[in-house]
């Protein structure tokens, strides 16, 4: 419930956003659309998040439906770029409902000349809770179906998540790839470690964090942005 508050939340965005080295935004049009009244994304890369329908705790949590941004939307507002969350669970039938809907996703896209940006995980239900496979074999073959949706590449980058022997996940795709952040209950120099390594591997362009710096155990948000901008900009 850390996000819970909504103000709270913004003053969060609002600090990290005017870090040296903070490149955009990554958000739900409800967020987005404060940030830009607040007049918080001159000059920023905009990613607008795309399916919100799969309600973690739901019975219907793996069929994600696009309830979110769209691609017309993301032209309407001149957003940069699109994320889409895919969750593929081998015993779930809703999963293939999600593919679909990506596939199209990334076809509206390209159509559009937007960059998408896919998460893949390779998931299952543990105690009733969705629970994603971080094991280095998974991830790749997350990577696997991911790369493989719609009818064309040309608009989509990956978003990857920091896993033992990152070499091989990265060998396994020539897409454009980003990092996604840690748990944020991990001691934060081991993340920041761990990033720095990824980051150096070749088709890793940069990180995309959201809970591990704007909630960091110490409260700094401003340290925390900095120490992950200058990993991604080599300050």
């Amino acid at each position: 419930m850390a996000m819970a508050d909504r103000y709270d939340l913004l003053q969060r965005l609002a600090t990290a956003l005017a870090r040296p080295g903070v490149d955009g935004v990554l958000g739900t049009p409800d967020i987005i659309d404060d940030l830009a009244l607040l007049g918080l994304l001159d000059d920023k890369i905009v990613v607008g998040s795309m399916n919100r329908g799969g309600l973690r705790g739901s019975a219907f949590e793996m069929d994600d439906r696009y309830t979110a941004y769209h691609a017309g939307a993301l032209v309407r507002d001149g957003l940069d770029f699109s994320k889409v969350l895919v969750r593929v669970d081998l015993e779930d039938p809703a999963t293939v409902v999600t593919l679909e809907a990506t596939a199209k996703a990334v076809d509206a896209c390209a159509a559009a000349g937007i960059a998408i940006m896919l998460e893949p995980f390779m998931s299952g239900r543990r105690d009733g809770k969705i629970v994603n496979d971080l094991s280095t074999d998974a991830v790749i073959n997350s990577v696997a179906i991911a790369s493989g949706l719609g009818g064309s590449s040309a608009y989509t980058w990956l978003k990857l998540p920091v896993v033992d022997d990152m070499e091989r996940v990265m060998a396994a795709t020539t897409l454009p790839t980003l990092l996604l952040g840690g748990d944020p209950s991990t001691d934060p120099e081991t993340v920041y470690a761990s990033w720095k390594s990824a980051l150096a591997l070749p088709g890793v362009h940069g990180l995309v964090v959201g809970r591990t710096l704007l909630y960091p155990p110490d409260g700094d948000v401003a340290t925390a942005v900095d120490t992950a901008a200058a990993l991604v900009h080599g300050g």
